[in-house]
């Protein structure tokens, strides 16, 4: 099971997964300019949960379908410093009956 957590820094915003960087994923889908953000809802949080959400499933349709739901009902939740454990990324997913 990955851990993911999020910090706001004085060196800017980071994002990991069991303490690795994790990807954008513009290269697959760019919802942002600016990279990953949270908080709120926007371009970057929606990166973010598409991120999150394809790093855990692997699925890129699945990723980019659902990622405008999650980051409604958890990224644009999450407080300045976060942690999120892949459990509760699949336990959104099944509530949603996508997964």
């Amino acid at each position: 099971m990955k851990t993911y957590t999020g910090d706001r820094t004085i060196d800017g915003i980071k994002v990991l997964a069991d303490g690795q960087l994790l990807p954008d994923r513009t290269d697959l889908r760019r919802y942002a300019e600016m990279g990953f953000e949270w908080g709120y809802e926007g371009a970057e949080p929606r990166q973010l949960a598409f991120a999150l959400l394809l790093d855990h499933t692997g699925d890129l349709n699945l990723s980019a379908d659902s990622c405008e739901s999650f980051m409604k009902v958890m990224v644009a939740n999450f407080d300045n410093e976060w942690s999120i454990a892949s459990a509760d990324i699949e336990n959104w997913l099944r509530s949603k009956s996508r997964y």
